[in-house]
């Protein structure tokens, strides 16, 4: 098969080579999917780019959509021909999908609507359960409104459909009109440009002085301060990403009984992944679900999808494998 593949780290066009690949088979309780879609997420960038690699080679990437071509021992043969889309390809894992092929625990391969694209269902493992989780968390329902940082990130156009769905209020941060159009059109109701407006004041002025009910948070290093000025008493903080340390308004958070919730997306558990995939199917069923997908680059330039994550591209970067 051909694949995506680095041996070490470094820059995109240095360290990633397409090459043929042996294809893999599946073991028990393991499914070989032909993908049509592998979505590129900053966390696979990251991986290559700076952290040092697990494995002797890697093909990057843990999202991803197909068709199931082939079942191991234990796993129902009915299988065969349906369309899904995957999670964690390359959480703990060498081979990703950055490639024509990939075998994974049958598990990790859920039904992909027949309304939805390929390219749509590699949006999912990463940014749709993230944001899917995180308003589970925020508890977010009809009489909430949701602080979303940064409105025009692949979790946060995720999280703000799926709170819209539940009827909450839902104020967001961009840094540009091209980011708050991204926003709006996901749903918010609210954008503030960070980089010209006083966040904490538009915050009170929105809410009556009230306070957003919950955080999500894309960025807890970057972001802290902010939590005094823009969260009620007794709200919360869903944290799903952070630089490596954070200053924390330690004494507000006591003073206003705030709680700090952190979860990583890969460890998610079963259950809340079966709610995760379900909930996510239901809406892209319902056609409530959409993704922004740009750019779209070929397997042969695998390089370029990862060096247009690295710009900061507004939507979801895809690599197309078939």
């Amino acid at each position: 098969m051909l694949a995506a593949y680095c041996e070490g780290n470094g820059p995109a066009r240095e360290v990633l080579r397409v090459e043929e690949v042996e294809t893999p088979s599946p073991g028990p309780g393991e499914l070989r999917v032909r993908l049509h879609a592998s979505g590129v997420n900053p966390s696979d960038v990251k991986s290559r780019g700076l952290r040092k690699l697990a494995f002797p080679r890697v093909i990057p990437h843990s999202d991803g959509a197909g068709v199931i071509e082939a079942v191991g021992a234990g796993v129902a043969s009915a299988r065969v021909g349906e369309r899904v889309w995957i999670w964690n390809g390359q959480w703990q894992r060498p081979f990703g999908t950055a490639a024509q092929y990939i075998v994974v625990p049958a598990a990790q391969a859920a039904r992909l609507p027949d309304n939805a694209s390929f390219e749509a269902g590699a949006c999912l493992g990463i940014p749709a359960m993230t944001a899917y989780h995180a308003i589970e968390r925020a508890e977010a329902s009809a009489d909430t409104t949701l602080f979303v940082s940064g409105g025009a990130g692949s979790v946060s156009q995720f999280a703000i459909q799926f709170a819209k769905a539940k009827g909450a209020t839902v104020i967001t941060t961009v840094s540009s009109e091209d980011k708050a159009r991204a926003a709006r059109e996901a749903g918010a109701d609210h954008c503030i440009d960070y980089k010209r407006d006083n966040v904490e004041a538009r915050v009170a002025e929105i809410t009556g002085k009230r306070g957003a009910d919950a955080i999500i948070e894309i960025d807890l290093t970057a972001n802290a301060k902010l939590i005094p000025g823009v969260l009620r008493q007794k709200g919360s903080v869903i944290i799903y990403g952070t630089g490596a340390e954070a200053t924390i308004p330690a004494f507000a958070c006591l003073a206003n009984s705030l709680t700090l919730a952190f979860f990583l997306v890969y460890q998610l558990d079963a259950q809340q992944r079966a709610r995760a995939a379900d909930g996510i199917n239901r809406m892209l069923e319902q056609g409530k679900l959409s993704s922004r997908i740009r750019p779209t680059f070929p397997l042969s330039e695998t390089a370029a999808a990862h060096e247009a994550v690295e710009r900061g591209t507004i939507g979801n970067v895809i690599v197309r494998t078939a």
